[in-house]
């Protein structure tokens, strides 16, 4: 029964693109072929009176979006993410998307923090206020806590948030799979996987308790940052449906007016954020990924406060070192090694032009090396360097992707703040520093260090395993018709030797 539910749901939603005028915008973008040209135009314009009109001081997209709800909004943000899926034009113009809705009453959240809380709201909060903030999954309360006295910010889900959610969910999976049987070669960017990933970001979101925890991580790995602070969890009235943090006092850092009044050192403080999105990137491997304006504050102590952690950014180890020599190469104009680093790590397949590909590389340096200060863009050359490894065969990486747009939105605050800031200088020391500790013999002895570590926790096995597969690796070829053991057997016995070479020789 639940077809034309989603069916009357994606003709509203065609509707409200075309009454805003986004529909043509975004085939545009997107370079739709005729058949889902003419399909979006059947779900739209006979229907334009249904759709929603939206507020028309936004741009088209945004103002569609913004009408249909809050599943559109962070679908939206989402797509940001995705240039290789919606264009790069489009993606740019989502990156500003803002989830601001109008709150809902004060009752009910109090009703709602009750229930999540088990206690009656004046029973935790000596004061709880009418909504500061309204977001599309949440809104946001200033309270005081009753035991202790401790000022604090609590996150209150929006009512029936997750069933409206999953019936929206329901509609994008719908028109995935028409967009595939109309398109079939949009089925190389799956666009069902898309949805999943959309799904399993949001659902993430709408347990409060997922993103406590991530701001308690992102606490724990910035606690010794002198100009970097995350305010900290209220875990006694935090739940799925309610998040309290310690509340964050300071200047937002989209009132430049006030951050000039306060003399606050603009250039320097745009040199900060930079360099503490880098460091997290690069030293921990995890960062926020949604760093606009309303999301960041300048405290009383002069450090950056961060605000907001539904949406983070994770990136393994050996991610991260490649990224970093990219990064470094790129500043050292060594476009040979970049290349080689592209190579090396399996993003670019090993049959294509090593020689061929730097030349592209290049391509992109060259121009924004040459250019003046205030033009020269991390984001930009991280935008036109996927595109050359597009070409070159390199498979779309998310978590790069999440890099990129989340250095597109840093830009953008430090600019505002210092539009002639020189990105290149402003990122060597953070880059340099993370090669030297991370790409040097430390590193070397540190990486030798977590092998014997891995080892030891087999090392009674080790033995055993090295004999089996020795006796496996000397055994005369089984007849043809003996039934061969699985492959992992013998991936077993020859990890068990390489194990022990490794650990023989870094003994020697």
């Amino acid at each position: 029964m639940r077809g034309p539910h989603n069916l009357w749901r994606l003709i509203r939603t065609g509707a409200t693109f075309e009454r805003t005028g986004a529909m043509r915008l975004v085939l545009e973008a997107m370079d739709a072929p005729p058949s889902l040209r003419i399909a979006a135009r059947v779900l739209g314009w006979p229907f334009q009176w249904l759709g929603y009109t939206g507020d028309p001081t936004q741009p088209p997209i945004l103002r569609a979006l913004t009408a249909l709800g809050p599943a559109y909004i962070k679908f939206g943000q989402l797509l940001s993410t995705r240039p290789d899926v919606v264009g790069h034009d489009l993606a740019s113009q989502l990156t500003v998307l803002q989830d601001k809705l109008p709150p809902f009453p004060l009752d009910e959240a109090r009703a709602a923090v009750a229930r999540e809380l088990g206690q009656p709201v004046d029973a935790v909060f000596s004061d709880f206020s009418e909504p500061i903030a309204a977001a599309s999954l949440a809104q946001v309360h200033r309270a005081t806590m009753r035991a202790t006295g401790q000022d604090v910010a609590v996150k209150v889900l929006r009512p029936g948030i997750e069933r409206a959610f999953l019936r929206d969910v329901d509609a994008f999976y719908f028109a995935a799979r028409m967009i595939e049987t109309l398109a079939p070669f949009t089925r190389r960017l799956r666009p069902r996987a898309v949805i999943e990933h959309f799904e399993g970001v949001v659902l993430g979101e709408l347990d409060l308790r997922m993103e406590a925890a991530a701001a308690a991580e992102f606490r724990a790995n910035t606690e010794r940052d002198s100009d970097f602070r995350v305010p900290a969890v209220v875990w006694p009235a935090t739940g799925r449906r309610v998040m309290t943090l310690e509340w964050a006092a300071g200047i937002n850092m989209g009132d430049v007016t006030a951050l000039k009044a306060s003399g606050t050192d603009l250039v320097r403080l745009a040199e900060r954020i930079i360099q503490s999105f880098l460091r997290h990137a690069l030293r921990d491997g995890f960062f926020h990924a949604d760093m606009h304006q309303g999301n960041l504050k300048l405290g009383p102590d002069c450090a950056i406060v961060a605000l907001d952690f539904g949406i983070m950014g994770r990136i393994d180890a050996y991610t991260r070192r490649v990224y970093a020599e990219i990064l470094i190469g790129f500043l050292r104009k060594d476009f040979a090694r970049v290349a080689e680093v592209h190579f090396e790590a399996g993003y670019v397949p090993p049959d294509r032009n090593m020689e061929a590909f730097a030349q592209a590389l290049r391509s992109v340096g060259e121009p924004i090396f040459g250019q003046d200060a205030t033009r020269i863009s991390m984001a930009r050359l991280l935008a036109h360097l996927f595109e050359v490894t597009e070409r070159f065969g390199m498979q779309t990486r998310t978590e790069l992707i999440l890099l990129q747009r989340t250095m597109v939105v840093v830009e953008g605050v430090a600019r505002s703040l210092d539009p002639s800031m020189n990105m290149w200088e402003t990122s060597r020391p953070v880059v340099t520093d993370y090669i030297a500790r991370n790409l040097g013999p430390a590193a070397v002895t540190r990486d030798l260090a977590a092998t014997l570590r891995v080892l030891s926790r087999f090392g009674p096995r080790l033995p055993a395993m090295a004999e089996a597969a020795l006796i496996r690796a000397s055994a005369p070829p089984p007849p043809p018709d003996r039934r061969r053991p699985p492959g992992w057997v013998y991936g077993l016995g020859g990890a068990a030797v390489g194990a022990g070479l490794v650990a023989l020789g870094t003994l020697l």
